[in-house]
């Protein structure tokens, strides 16, 4: 191993601790209770009504570390692009962790009829419409920066003369979500504030759309005669 590729693997070992490291901290913003120690049975067992929604914030936080972990095995070398693109997923997951939660932990206080804990009120269409545009942005911000990562790998890959398939692959992968973001951001901005509540369930509805990238990946894997 040349000293070049000896510096471009400690450069990318340190990159990818402060990816993991970032992602970690964006956890600890979602604990159950925060920073509160209950001060009682019933406090603790209100405290608990919240797991519901840190699981699932939990998985959504993991889904997009493990999209960056992806990335790197198709990208194990060092370089400018690379680091800058990683940051820039660091930065918007410090932001899509504050909607992210507001998200599922209303969503399901909703659903139990309150009887799961919410530090977050939705009062009106309004502060739904922000809400949902707010997460769709983000939503699409991160998944898009994903997609620059693997579109970054895949010109790697040619220039080493080697196939950008895989990469072209995963960011298929990430432009299903990317797209589903913004069209669900884009539907709560063209919902009238007077829709009847039903019609403001569709902009999350449309991310069960997700379930489209087995097919498309697999068409795919089809088309270019991937194992």
């Amino acid at each position: 191993m040349s000293l070049t590729e000896q510096r471009e693997g400690v450069a990318a070992g340190r990159l990818d601790m402060f990816v993991d490291g970032a992602f970690a901290f964006t956890l600890t913003l979602l604990v159950i209770g925060g920073d509160v120690v209950p001060d009682s049975a019933e406090a603790l067992l209100h405290m608990l009504g919240g797991i519901p929604a840190f699981a699932v914030c939990f998985s959504m936080i993991a889904y997009f570390w493990y999209g960056h972990v992806r990335w790197r095995r198709r990208c194990p070398s060092a370089d400018g692009t690379g680091l800058w693109l990683s940051l820039l997923l660091v930065f918007f997951a410090l932001i899509f962790v504050y909607p992210l939660h507001m998200m599922f932990a209303s969503l399901f206080n909703a659903f139990s009829g309150g009887r799961l804990p919410s530090r977050f009120t939705l009062a009106s269409a309004g502060e739904v419409r922000v809400l949902l545009v707010v997460y769709g942005f983000a939503f699409t911000c991160m998944a898009g920066t994903l997609v620059l990562l693997f579109r970054h790998a895949a010109q790697r890959a040619r220039r080493v003369a080697a196939s950008p398939l895989e990469a072209q692959c995963e960011q298929l992968v990430w432009m299903v979500p990317t797209v589903l973001g913004l069209a669900s951001a884009a539907l709560a901005l063209l919902l009238p504030l007077s829709a009847p509540s039903p019609l403001w369930a569709l902009p999350g509805f449309l991310y069960a759309l997700m379930f489209l990238i087995g097919p498309l990946v697999a068409r795919f894997r089809r088309r270019h005669g991937m194992g």
